[in-house]
Order: structure tokens, then C-alpha cells, then sequence
């Protein structure tokens, strides 16, 4: 044992050692090292828009630089801020909050860390469905609550269903979690689905906490449906959102959380002692991009379904592949148990972990191993880059399997 490891298991808390490192971002760490060795490698590892952050949102930025918006703003966000998001969620969501019900953080990742922070602790249960986006179950763990992991099928394009959700709920059971639509798999739960799911924890002291980050990439007559639309359950819902999927900014850092006044509260409590108001520009930015002209969200969102209809032939027809359709997001999950056993330099590829690293190694195209989402059998794919780059990705996975 290391000397590194006596020190971690000796000093380090159970909650962090119980944590797993992000594989999106180690695979992309790996991806950028091997990029800047000279290596041609073609990434499709991020979950991370390939355009540029809208120019009206970059000129609000310099606006309020020039301004001399640059000091600390109130802890859960300005007061213009607030009152877009309030407008966003009337127009595209037809969900009605007050602003004491909206809290601003650092990002999506910030607002569900302080929702699990607030809300659980040692001896709760977190139901999880499986995939799922990689830090819900480590977000449970730091809060000291278990996750409860509910494994879904392809074949039932990896939605939950009320029988499973039934069966995962014990009198532990504090949080039901819904990521829709999903990373990693793009699927979408339908306004029956979601009804049906709402109606196995309706009268039970289930809170869900609903993660709408990419409820504006959809694609077909797809619409997502927010639980929080339910009056019977609309105060057990927790619904967290933000700019970062939408508009390309990612590394502008703004999410937001819509919920009760209570809980609201408690994030913001938890905010002023962590990080405290999220970035004063951003936020400005922020502003531009909800109250702004949306045509181009709808521009964008028809440039990526052109390449999600791409991916989906293209992974399909490669032996060893099969893939559900994503019906939002930009990522396609395929299951590629069927390369399992095949054997490169004396390697056999047991895993989806071993195929990515294949694929990145001697084929140079980063994916994200399943196993990172709870699909040990997948590998995710983000589809937020150009088509070009997504043709010479899919041209080198068929070589490399051929």
C-alpha cells in the first residue's frame, strides 16, 4: 500500500473516500493530454455544445464589465435573473414559481449538490434509474444517503417503470430522481410516463428531484413534461435547470433550481457558506440569453438532430453495435456487448471500459465508458460536434471492429 493510500484511508472522511472520480472528465483529461502530444483525436467524450455562446450573451458580458457589474450580487442571484428564469418556465416549461422559490448557483452541478445536501442525510435512500447522469449517486453519497440504483433496458429505451419504481421504495425512500431528457441516453419520459411514475409516490413523503437541463434539445414531437406540472405533487418537486446545454455556455457557470420557498431557503443557507453568489457577469449574461431572441435554440436544436439521425444509422450498422434512438440531449448510448471477447494484441476487451480505452488508445476517438452511468455494456457518445469530425469518428470505430 502507498504511502498516498495510508494517508487517504487514514485522514480522508467516509464520504470522500465512498465518491468515484467523474470518468466524463477523466476521459476528457486523457483525451486533452493525449490531443496536446501531437495525437489526431477525435473527441466525442463532453457533454459540451459545439457552437459558440450566442454573441448577444457575449456583449451583455462586456456590458456589464464595462459597467462595473463586478462585485458580489445577493447569494441566490440577482433580481432581473430571477425574474427570466420566472419567464422561462411560463413559456417553455408552463410551470409558475414565485422568486423566493428560485435559487441561482454555480452551474447545474451546484443547485442538485445543495438539494441533496438540504435534503438527505445518513439512513435515506436516493432511488437512482440506471443510466444515469454520473454524479447523481456520488451527489447522494456526499449528503450520506444511499442511492438506490434501478436498472433499465434498451429494449424499453432505458426509461423506469412504475412497477420497478415500486419495488425500489422502502420506508427509507426520501428521493425519487428524474433526469429528462437524459444524459446519457437521450431518452425522454412522456406526460403519461411521467404521470404514472407520479402516481406510485403520490401520498408518500417522496420528494423527486427533476434535472431539466436539456428540456430545450428535443427532437420530432417530442416534448418533455416537468412532474412539476402535477398540483398533487408540485410541492415534493425540485426542478433544476440552466443555461450551460441551451445556449453554450458551459463554462459560464449559471444553473437554477425551482422549488419550495423552504428548501430554497436551505440552498441558499448552504450557498452563503460555500461559495456564496454565483459570478456577477455571468449572471448578466445569463439575463441576455433567457429574455433574448430563442430563434437560434431552435436553429441549433435542428443542426443537432441532423446528427443524432446520423450517429443512430452510422452505430447501428456497425456488427457489435445496437442503439436506442435518443429522443433529446446530443448523446447515443449504444450497448457493445456484441464487440465483448474480441481480442487486440493479446488483449481481450471484457468491458465497455476496455473498449474505450481501445477506441482512444490505437483508434483515437475518446468515448465515455457505460460503467460510468451504472451500463457497464455501453459506451456514451456526444454527438456536439461537427458532422465531419462525428463521420471520421464512426468511420474510425468501424475500422477498429472491422
Amino acid at each position: 500500500m502507498s504511502t498516498t493510500h495510508i494517508l487517504e484511508e487514514k485522514y480522508l472522511t467516509r464520504r470522500v473516500l465512498s465518491m468515484q472520480e467523474s470518468q466524463t472528465m477523466r476521459i476528457s483529461n486523457l483525451a486533452a493530454t493525449m490531443k496536446a502530444e501531437g495525437k489526431d483525436i477525435v473527441s466525442l467524450s463532453a457533454g459540451e455544445p459545439d457552437f459558440p455562446t450566442p454573441d448577444n450573451v457575449n456583449q451583455a458580458a462586456i456590458a456589464a464589465i464595462n459597467a462595473g457589474f463586478t462585485r458580489y450580487t445577493t447569494n441566490s442571484g440577482i433580481p432581473e435573473l430571477k425574474q427570466a428564469i420566472l419567464e422561462k418556465f411560463r413559456r417553455d416549461n408552463e410551470l409558475e414559481f414565485q422568486a423566493n422559490q428560485i435559487i441561482v448557483s454555480n452551474g447545474g452541478k451546484q443547485t442538485l449538490a445543495n438539494t441533496f445536501l438540504a435534503l438527505c442525510q445518513e439512513g435515506d435512500e436516493v432511488i437512482v434509474p440506471a443510466p444515469y447522469w454520473v454524479s447523481f449517486p456520488e451527489m447522494v453519497r456526499l449528503a450520506s444517503a444511499t442511492p438506490v440504483i434501478v436498472h433499465t433496458t434498451l429494449e424499453n429505451e432505458y426509461k423506469m417503470t412504475p412497477e420497478q419504481l415500486e419495488a425500489a421504495i422502502t420506508p427509507k425512500t426520501k428521493v425519487l430522481v428524474l433526469n429528462s431528457p437524459s444524459n446519457p441516453t437521450g431518452s425522454v419520459y412522456s406526460e403519461d410516463e411521467v404521470r404514472a411514475l407520479v402516481k406510485v409516490i403520490e401520498g408518500r413523503e417522496i420528494f423527486v428531484v427533476s434535472d431539466e437541463m436539456y428540456d430545450m434539445i428535443v427532437y420530432g414531437d417530442v416534448r418533455p413534461f416537468s412532474p412539476a406540472r402535477i398540483p398533487a405533487i408540485k410541492d415534493w418537486v425540485i426542478v433544476s435547470n440552466g443555461v450551460s446545454k441551451t445556449y453554450a455556455m458551459t463554462g459560464w457557470r449559471i444553473g437554477y433550481l425551482a422549488g419550495p420557498k423552504w428548501l430554497i431557503n436551505a440552498c441558499d443557507k448552504i450557498q452563503s457558506q460555500t461559495t456564496s453568489n454565483p459570478n456577477a457577469i455571468a449572471q448578466k449574461a445569463a439575463v441576455a440569453a433567457l429574455t433574448g431572441d430563442q430563434g437560434i435554440v431552435e436553429e441549433r436544436r435542428a443542426e443537432f438532430e441532423k446528427r443524432r439521425d446520423y450517429m443512430y444509422a452510422a452505430l447501428n450498422s456497425i456488427p457489435g453495435f445496437k442503439t436506442a434512438l435518443p429522443q433529446g440531449a446530443f448523446y447515443i448510448f449504444p450497448d457493445v456487448s456484441g464487440v465483448f471477447g474480441k481480442t487486440f494484441n493479446g488483449v481481450v476487451m471484457k468491458d465497455s471500459a476496455d473498449v474505450a480505452e481501445y477506441l482512444l488508445k490505437v483508434h483515437h476517438v475518446a468515448t465515455v465508458p457505460g460503467d460510468a452511468f451504472g451500463a457497464p455494456e455501453n459506451l456514451r457518445l456526444s454527438y456536439a460536434a461537427s458532422i465531419s469530425s462525428l463521420e471520421e469518428a464512426i468511420n474510425r470505430i468501424r475500422g477498429a471492429f472491422k
